[in-house]
């Protein structure tokens, strides 16, 4: 016989007039400071009891204030609940190319609100159909063949589900420092050790080489191959976001291609946070004239609106198995659903308009520029300047330089952050949309933010 549980549910009326009450805040368009002050103290206890504790700590690395509470953005600025004001230099980690809250596709995704926000999962729902031929317009080569997820790292697990499927391999070839999500598939593929370990063992058939080194893909594909094993994909990031923005050596991507055409292995290119537009192209792969068999593809394509990400492969990957069962490679939810189809029509729309590929490439030049002019004026502080478009990464010297130059920038008003599987470097990734005035003013405030960093650490 179990013992009676002492925990006791919430009163229902208590929990009523505690969701009316928060149900007012995003229905207000003013607070007072009593209610502000109400919104901090619960979101830091409810993120510490009901969150995770280990979130605000986190957060307070990089600020010096832990009770900064996000609560409205518009274009390259991102509001505090209490007034505070920061330029987005971080995006989202890439979702906001086109800006937090772009009106040309929020108006898209409200005027769709009106009629239809979710679908039926049996009948047409007509918007997937026409993303699935815009994807395929802009994307290079004969990319042709769409299916649509929630998250990067959702596509990233379809993407290597296809590839067994298709080629009937079952290894996999990844680089050290990748980053492709942390599901328990793409994780396998992930490239830094503490982000693996605690779930070995994963999926096993899975081997890492150098990024950037096409003869050592090379030898592990020979070595596997002459072994017996079928190899299934090759899965790279064209370039390398979370290690720090590490740009491969020209032609790289090319000579992998024709190794894994060479052997019959599938060539998976994750353009999730390099793609739509960031890197000073829609897509990185084109840029180097290099088309993959499947491509993952994310953060900015829902325009910073909503979530939505997927997979684009040639149309030979879309074998019989999954003709005659579409539901084989996957079956999300809300994959493809008509709100978030509308806002990446919107978006794709926008960025041929506004050619934000094109600005993300100047701007990129510009600030590029900028701080590497500060990484001359300031040699002891910074490492190394390397990026391409708007994908900038800013190396230290040390982790606790980088650490401590974030945190200067924070109290400045800039957003940045440091990159997941490299803590030396912050990234730089600012809309696209970002005026020169507010890119001056980052540079300036990054010089204050350095001042301070070499005479605290008395370099």
């Amino acid at each position: 016989m179990t013992e009676k549980s002492t925990v006791t549910e919430t009163p229902k009326k208590e929990i009523i007039a505690k969701l009316d009450e928060v149900l007012e805040y995003i229905q207000s368009n003013s607070m007072t400071d009593e209610q502000k002050d109400e919104m901090t103290k619960d979101t830091l206890n409810y993120f510490d009891n009901y969150v995770s504790p280990g979130w605000l700590k986190y957060r307070k690395s990089v600020s010096t204030d832990a009770a900064v509470l996000e609560w409205t953005d518009q274009d390259a600025v991102i509001h505090g609940l209490k007034g505070e004001e920061f330029i987005d230099c971080l995006g989202g980690f890439g979702i906001y190319t086109c800006g937090h809250r772009n009106k040309y596709i929020l108006d898209v995704v409200l005027a769709q609100l009106k009629h239809q926000a979710l679908h039926s999962q049996e009948l047409l729902d007509p918007l997937r159909g026409y993303l699935a031929k815009a994807v395929a317009d802009i994307t290079p080569g004969d990319l042709e063949k769409c299916f649509f997820t929630n998250g990067g790292a959702e596509a990233v697990e379809m993407a290597l589900k296809l590839a067994r499927i298709a080629t009937g391999g079952s290894w996999y070839i990844s680089t050290i420092g990748a980053f492709h999500g942390k599901s328990m598939g793409a994780i396998s593929m992930g490239g830094k050790g503490s982000y693996r370990v605690p779930y070995i063992p994963m999926v096993q058939q899975v081997q890492h080489v150098e990024y950037g080194n096409a003869e050592d893909t090379r030898k592990a594909i020979r070595n596997l191959t002459a072994v017996g094993e079928k190899v299934a994909a090759v899965i790279l990031e064209p370039v390398q976001g979370e290690a720090g923005i590490i740009i491969p050596p020209k032609g790289y991507l090319k000579e992998v291609r024709e190794i894994c055409d060479e052997y019959d292995v599938a060539l998976i290119f994750d353009e999730i946070q390099c793609g739509m537009g960031r890197t000073g192209s829609m897509w990185r792969c084109a840029a180097e004239g290099v088309t993959p068999d499947i491509m993952t593809f994310g953060k900015s394509f829902g325009g910073g609106i909503m979530p939505i990400t997927g997979i684009i492969c040639r149309s030979k990957m879309w074998v019989q198995q999954l003709i005659d069962n579409p539901w084989l490679l996957g079956s999300p939810t809300f994959g493809g659903n008509p709100v978030c189809c509308a806002a990446a029509l919107a978006t794709i729309s926008y960025m041929l308009k506004e050619d934000i590929p094109g600005q993300a490439k100047e701007k990129g030049n510009y600030l590029i520029k900028k701080l590497r002019e500060l990484a001359n004026e300031f040699p002891e502080v910074i490492q190394e300047v390397r990026g391409i478009g708007l994908m900038i990464g800013v190396e230290f010297h040390t982790n606790e330089i980088g650490y401590n130059v974030a945190k200067e920038l924070f109290s400045r008003g800039v957003l940045t952050a440091g990159t997941l599987v490299n803590s030396k470097t912050i990234r730089f990734e600012p809309p696209a949309i970002i005026s020169y005035d507010q890119l001056d003013t980052v540079i300036e405030r990054m010089k204050g933010a350095l001042t301070d960093t070499k005479t605290e650490f008395k370099l």
